[in-house]
């Protein structure tokens, strides 16, 4: 029996047990990094939508913003995949979009897109904020998936979230 080569069940439950370790301490930093990455593209969504509602505004608007991410689409300003991240079904990069499009005759028109995690509890959560963004272009992230970023119709005051430092 000495004279036997290969692993012994013992080292090979040692491997499994190191494996394992391994696997707990990479996989939730993994997801981490997911849910950061999914938060940035939210950003650079919101960034992409108040730009193509400027051009909307300037060119077939006609001094007014899109009513819909319909009729930015319908000018070629964003994608298909953007405009159709309407539910949590449908999210592009783990978020979804509200897009609240208001234009009154004779009055700057105004709009607001607000985004949203698709999935925003426990190890699958896509995201950990919301964002908001309105005519003014600055992006507002609320402190958590849970709250709401908000914006008055008359003022246009943001509630529940602050701006983002860049």
């Amino acid at each position: 029996m000495k004279n036997q080569k290969g692993f012994s069940l013992i080292e090979l439950l040692i491997v499994v047990v190191i494996i394992g370790i391994i696997a707990a301490i990479a996989i939730p930093n993994l997801l981490a990094a997911r849910r950061s990455a999914n938060e940035g593209s939210s950003i650079s969504s919101l960034r992409t939508m108040h730009g193509a509602n400027v051009t909307f505004q300037s060119t077939a608007g006609s001094g007014q913003f899109a009513a819909s991410m319909a009729a930015l689409q319908g000018q070629n300003l964003i994608d298909a995949t953007l405009a159709g991240a309407t539910a949590a079904g449908s999210a592009k990069s783990g978020y979804f979009y509200t897009y609240n499009g208001a234009g009154v005759a004779n009055n700057p028109s105004i709009f607001d897109v607000i985004s949203q995690p698709s999935t925003s509890g426990g190890l699958t959560a896509t995201g950990t904020r919301n964002f908001l963004v309105a005519e003014d272009g600055v992006i507002y992230a609320s402190a958590n998936a849970a709250t709401l970023p908000a914006i008055d119709a008359v003022t246009r005051a943001v509630t529940n979230a602050t701006p983002l430092n860049n």
